[in-house]
């Protein structure tokens, strides 16, 4: 049975139909699919076609979503991962994949599954054997770790925790302003399994890194971020870097955990797009 929407089909199909090369935008904890809207209409104007599915279950918009924040709970990194498998399947093209945050762990399982053209991961959650646990990471987890009873439940951030975790770059103003634009309350599961990862053999969050059919991989990191520091990206490049494909690795000065929404995404946007373009000219 499928986990798709009625939307994300058409918008599956409207890829299709236009013959251009996909590319498909995965979100991570607390966004929506929405948050990628501003990289959509450039990726579009760079002659790419985009989908950008949600998590299932997904609220169509922040304010519904904030109507009904126990949606969010008990999804899980598998079922998330194969939602947008599903999506993937259903393109005509090999796509790439863009992830942020978690979506930058599933864009990386989805890659060592050998079904993007390319993936580029942005402040990656970390995949299992990623060892690295910076203490500004554990204080960013710390509204959802710090409870056990979070595991199964959806989780907000405060304007201060989101500051935080996310906007400690940026002044209190802007700061605020995403924290109401976007913010959405997210499952505890994928914090718990990413914490206990390596202790775990049967976790959900290993990535087949070795796969020779993994393709091109860019790794971006947040110089600033709090939630996912450059030392855990680093740490998933250096395994990542073993595999033959291309894998590459860029540093963004200044920017935290919100590169994605904030006023630089047009900075980090750009990156992504030229290497996209590059690699996917090249096959």
């Amino acid at each position: 049975m499928s986990t798709l929407t009625a939307a994300e089909t058409e918008e599956i199909e409207r890829a299709n139909a236009s013959g251009l090369q996909p590319v498909v935008f995965v979100h991570g904890l607390w966004l929506l699919s929405s948050s990628w809207e501003k990289w959509r209409t450039l990726f579009e104007e760079n002659g790419f076609s985009t989908i950008a599915p949600g998590w299932p279950d997904d609220p169509q918009s922040v304010e519904e979503a904030r109507k009904d924040p126990d949606v969010f709970a008990h999804k899980m990194v598998k079922q998330v991962t194969e939602h947008y498998l599903e999506a993937i399947d259903a393109l005509t093209l090999t796509p790439a994949v863009v992830g942020h945050s978690f979506g930058g762990l599933i864009a990386q399982k989805i890659a060592g599954e050998g079904a993007s053209e390319a993936t580029v991961a942005i402040d990656p959650a970390p995949f299992q054997g990623v060892l690295p646990l910076p203490v500004s990471s554990l204080k960013s987890s710390a509204p959802v770790l710090g409870n056990p009873l979070n595991f199964g439940k959806a989780v907000s951030l405060t304007l201060e925790q989101f500051t935080y975790g996310w906007a400690n770059n940026l002044d209190a103003e802007e700061a605020k302003e995403l924290w109401e634009t976007y913010h959405v309350a997210a499952s505890g599961v994928p914090l718990f399994q990413a914490a206990t990862a390596n202790f775990n053999p049967f976790t959900e969050t290993k990535v087949d890194t070795k796969n020779p059919q993994r393709g091109p991989l860019l790794i971006v990191s947040g110089a600033g971020d709090n939630t996912v520091p450059p030392a855990m990206t680093e740490a998933a490049y250096r395994l990542q870097s073993k595999n033959p494909g291309t894998t590459e690795y860029i540093e963004i000065p200044g920017r935290g955990h919100s590169l994605t929404i904030d006023h630089g995404w047009r900075d980090v946007a750009d990156e992504v797009l030229a290497f996209l373009t590059k690699q996917t000219a090249n096959d």
